[in-house]
């Protein structure tokens, strides 16, 4: 007859263990000695065994019960059933690893692929980290509220970079965007800005964005206040009759027809 101590060195587990497999029922608790402690005998042993060993399979200890008491067949449709879900949650822990190690690359948290991918390109085209941020955190905030249309976006985004004017533009972001007035960026910026408006007005691409005025003005001041420049250029804009930043709220007809 053996004391817990013994019966858990024989079955390679821990006291704490037997005590544990005693509370949740999987080890029937034996009869005491006249001193008051447990003994055990060989079929505890083997018992305590088959748990450690279905346990040690990554059988959940929830299922453990149900197999130990199986017959043969019921055990083989049993683990059937077990592989089954546990092949299932290697599945689900492997999406996870892959999205953790999209988020290690700082951009890709709450955001979808496509974007990251829009971002990546801009990257390629010498864009400073800085702006970078300040894009990632706009489109955070449109994939939030378009969802169902962010791919579709970004694919259009992916065009226009096709156009050397967005190509130029983009090449005044390489550092931080603090431009300061009188800065000589900011005339070329609002001038580049301009022209692709008005390729914008004349293609009809200036209507609905699908986003609410509060939505608008949200997006419109945090470009205002993360890009001092950007003011700068608003500015220069509205005194060429335009108005709008996320959206174009008013078009000077007298400049539709000053640039090609």
């Amino acid at each position: 007859m053996l004391t817990i101590s013994q019966l858990a060195a024989y079955a390679g587990v821990t006291v704490r263990a037997v005590r544990h497999y005693h509370k949740v029922g999987l080890l029937p608790e034996p009869g005491r000695d006249r001193s008051g402690y447990r003994i055990y005998d060989a079929a505890a042993v083997v018992r305590l065994i088959r748990i450690r060993a279905l346990a040690d399979a990554g059988v959940p200890l929830a299922r453990v019960q149900e197999l130990l008491d199986a017959g043969s067949e019921e055990f083989a449709r049993g683990t059937q059933e077990i592989d089954k879900e546990l092949r299932a949650e290697i599945r689900r822990l492997q999406d996870t690893r892959r999205r953790l190690a999209r988020l290690a690359a700082g951009e890709h948290l709450a955001l979808p692929q496509s974007v990251a991918g829009y971002l990546d390109r801009l990257r390629g085209l010498g864009v400073g980290e800085r702006y970078i941020e300040l894009e990632r955190d706009a489109w955070i905030m449109i994939a939030a509220q378009v969802p169902h249309l962010i791919d579709s976006v970004i694919a259009k985004k992916h065009q226009e970079l096709d156009d050397p004017d967005m190509v130029r533009l983009y090449s005044f972001f390489t550092g931080k965007p603090d431009w300061q007035a009188g800065d000589p960026r900011i005339i070329k910026v609002a001038d580049i800005l301009e022209r692709l408006m008005i390729r914008a007005v004349k293609a009809g691409e200036t209507g609905a964005d699908g986003f609410d005025d509060q939505f608008v003005a949200l997006m419109d001041s945090t470009m205002l206040e993360s890009a001092p420049g950007a003011e700068l250029v608003l500015a220069i804009l509205k005194e060429r009759g335009w108005s709008g930043w996320t959206r174009i709220e008013r078009v000077p007809a007298d400049r539709l027809n000053t640039h090609t």
